[in-house]
């Protein structure tokens, strides 16, 4: 796992400034990560409460519908933001992984570094 190690035992004291920048990349994908998981433990928190507790009321059936439509999307919605986030940090992962690589880590170091810690507290 990328932000399991620390960068200091993980690898040469040098990081270069090209894998400093996308682990600041990476730092900011993982954060997104982290929101995007949010909204969907909400939207299915939201699908589950409307398909469990809006279909006594005949009247009440349409608002039900358009309940479990919206979180429906929702859900959708933030599914394939996730996805398509997943692609992106796969790619920049690579990158940084090389970038480490040709620094004079191995890969195992590169993959085990903590982009965290590499990003640096000021490149959010």
């Amino acid at each position: 796992m990328i932000a399991a190690s620390s960068a200091a035992t993980a690898g040469p004291s040098q990081c270069p400034a090209f894998a400093r920048e996308l682990a600041g990349r990476l730092s900011v994908l993982f954060e997104r990560d982290v929101e995007i998981a949010r909204r969907l433990n909400d939207a299915g928190r939201r699908l589950r409460v409307a398909n469990e507790s809006e279909t006594a009321v005949l009247g009440a059936l349409g608002q039900a519908r358009w309940r479990i439509d919206r979180a429906f999307h929702d859900y959708q919605t933030a599914a394939e933001e996730r996805r398509q986030l997943a692609a992106d940090i796969g790619e920049v992962i690579r990158r940084f992984v090389d970038a480490l690589v040709a620094a004079g880590w191995s890969e195992e170091q590169a993959r085990a570094a903590n982009v965290h810690e590499l990003a640096g507290a000021g490149v959010r």
